[in-house]
């Protein structure tokens, strides 16, 4: 067994043992050091968001003091929900190695495939309107001229 994976396995028994949430744990590596661990807190702290992904990005930027985890690699315990994959890619985490695929966590009684139904054209365009787009683009435009991106 894959040592990181094993740590991902702990990680998420440790979150269902204090009744965090659901049985997903997450490690960050860069190189061969782990820089963030993370479980699911959904239940734990009332929000849909904390995903044993996110924690572990949460916890990977905050120790290394950046929102690029450039060169990071992901071992996590479930296949990630599109809203995990996308704060991997955003974070421009490199690899994402996973345990239980999508079929695997709808047997346990997660709703994952429902989100990535959403994510398809026909159903994103019941769901999603564009709203005032021109005032929008007055607010892109402020953000165009800041040159210095990174002080945020």
């Amino acid at each position: 067994m894959n040592a990181y994976m094993k740590l991902a396995i702990a990680e998420a028994k440790k979150g269902i043992e204090a009744g965090d949430g659901g049985p997903f744990g997450a490690v960050i590596v860069k190189g061969d050091t782990i820089v963030g661990v993370g479980h699911n807190q959904v239940v734990k702290r009332h929000d849909p968001t904390c995903h044993g992904e996110i924690m572990a990005i949460h916890a990977a930027c905050e120790k290394l003091g950046t929102f690029d985890l450039s060169g990071c690699v992901i071992y996590t315990t479930g296949e990630p929900c599109p809203m995990c994959l996308g704060a991997i890619l955003w974070a421009n985490i490199a690899k994402v190695y996973y345990g239980c695929n999508v079929v695997d966590t709808r047997e346990i009684g997660f709703r994952d495939e429902q989100f990535y139904q959403m994510s398809k054209p026909e159903a994103k365009a019941e769901f999603v309107k564009e709203l005032d787009r021109s005032e929008c683009l007055k607010l892109y435009d402020e953000y165009k001229k800041i040159t210095d991106k990174t002080a945020y």
